[in-house]
């Protein structure tokens, strides 16, 4: 695995280790969890805001809703009837 050298302001890197030692996992166990946490965070961001802009647009919004009604229907396909469609 390729390493490289990351400059932290000293609070980041005292609280980088508090969490690491109440963890037992090493610092860059620690930094890789933080940064995939912030990435899904920013990907849930981009997609609130996404569903903002949408709901802003009430031809685009009404479009949506319709299409929602469409998958519905799936729901009637009585799959989970099936045990076999279940395993």
């Amino acid at each position: 695995m390729a390493s490289t050298t990351v400059r932290l302001a000293e609070t980041t890197r005292v609280m980088l280790r508090e969490l690491a030692q109440r963890s037992g996992e090493p610092m860059s166990v620690v930094l890789e969890k933080a940064v995939e946490c912030y990435r899904r965070q920013c990907i849930l961001e981009a997609a609130n805001a996404a569903y903002a802009a949408l709901r802003a647009d009430p031809e685009a919004w009404r479009e949506e809703l319709r299409e929602r009604e469409a998958w519905e229907t799936t729901l009637t396909d009585d799959v989970a009837d099936d045990p076999e469609a279940m395993a």
